[in-house]
């Protein structure tokens, strides 16, 4: 999805209502993916944010949940650089942890929401930067290394949500299944209404629901003004 949202563009990255985002240090720039996962997601007191990049969804997670300690984590060294100082800039800068670790290495105790936007390119990936390619490859965090650990970190009881685009969800609900995580809630996403969703917005625990609560929205309407439903999800972050 393009990388132009309706916050006010600045050098390198974007203002948002309660923090900037400035994304030239980090392989992976701010975009709609991130937006719709930070507006979207559940919550809890302790959220961990797996591939943290600029730190955007690890913000909007805590200017949303008032009284959330988030733990935000990812291997490129740029990127947990620029997401501390976006942290350290924000009003909520004291419930927000940064750490440069691979999920699969990292132990922090039991998480009630963990939050992902995850690489999704299998295979070689031509990029202009190492870096670039680490950040979407599926090398770095194979979906099966991504649930394995997440059944690990996450509480009985919490809410796994990712973005991830529309064609890979029958792979990503297969090793959801395999490590015994169910979903709750799936939202699709078109662009535009005459357009095939491109994203899905999947949450996932570690029970069986009795109903998976299912939703298709759009970005914007024919007129490619902001829909309704856009509008309202993110109304709290954009200027």
């Amino acid at each position: 999805m393009d990388k132009y949202n309706h916050s006010s563009l600045v050098i390198d990255g974007f203002s948002f209502k309660r923090f900037t985002v400035n994304h030239g240090k980090c392989a992976m720039k701010v975009g709609t993916d991130g937006v719709l996962l930070g507006a979207w997601a559940r919550g809890g007191r302790r959220i961990l944010d797996v591939g943290t990049g600029s730190g955007l969804v690890a913000l909007m997670m805590a200017q949303r949940f008032e009284e959330a300690e988030v733990t935000a984590i990812d291997i490129e060294p740029g990127a947990c650089l620029q997401a501390r100082e976006h942290v350290a800039a924000a009003p909520f800068a004291g419930r927000i942890s940064v750490v440069e670790m691979a999920l699969q290495s990292f132990q922090g105790g039991e998480y009630d929401a963990i939050v992902c936007n995850p690489p999704f390119y299998a295979g070689t990936l031509a990029s202009k930067t190492a870096a670039r390619t680490m950040a979407r490859s599926a090398e770095t965090l194979p979906f099966a290394d991504l649930f394995r650990h997440v059944a690990r970190l996450l509480a009985d009881g919490g809410e796994f949500s990712v973005v991830i685009p529309s064609a890979l969800r029958g792979e990503f609900d297969a090793e959801a299944a395999f490590f015994g995580m169910f979903p709750c809630r799936v939202c699709t996403v078109k662009t535009v209404p005459h357009k095939a969703a491109s994203r899905c917005l999947l949450a996932y625990g570690k029970r069986p629901v009795g109903k998976v609560d299912e939703a298709e929205e759009c970005l914007n309407n024919a007129d490619m003004t902001r829909s309704e439903w856009y509008a309202g999800l993110t109304g709290e972050f954009y200027l």
